[in-house]
């Protein structure tokens, strides 16, 4: 913690911030990196599968959210109060036991060359540069 100018921090502070630093390190095992590639926008929903009983208790609390509706690994990190790097790493423990899945909604991939894997669609891409024109107008010269 970085003290503020004037401003002295008590031992409780202290204390606090190392509580939540090992707390944290107990919560994802002293792991650093989650095993799946998942970015903050990620959006996770239930799965088939359940939760371990090793699991953390945080990792029920994910499962509750997402069966209320689809979320993203950012929300979970906000509204669970934890980093975003110790929630990617539960949220890979319950996609690991299929309690989470990743939902990948067809209708915006197109299949493609097999080494390249699936692309967006012409619809996603038409979608997003919609989106872009619309909060970037000026931005966007218009057709002549």
């Amino acid at each position: 913690m970085t003290p503020r100018p004037g401003h002295e921090p008590s031992r409780t502070e202290d204390v606090t911030e190392t509580a939540s630093f090992v707390r944290t390190y107990i919560l994802t095992a002293g792991r650093t990196r989650p095993r799946h590639t998942l970015s903050l926008e990620t959006v996770l929903e239930p799965g088939p599968g359940r939760a371990g009983p090793g699991l953390p208790y945080e990792c029920e609390q994910i499962l509750t959210l997402c069966r209320r509706r689809r979320r993203s690994v950012t929300e979970l990190a906000g509204t669970l109060g934890r980093p975003v790097s110790a929630v990617k790493i539960l949220v890979s423990d319950l996609l690991d036991a299929r309690a989470l899945v990743m939902p990948v909604t067809t209708a915006y991939t197109t299949s493609s060359a097999p080494l390249i894997g699936p692309r967006p669609s012409r619809q996603l891409l038409e979608a997003t540069l919609a989106g872009l024109k619309a909060r970037w107008s000026d931005a966007y010269p218009q057709a002549v």
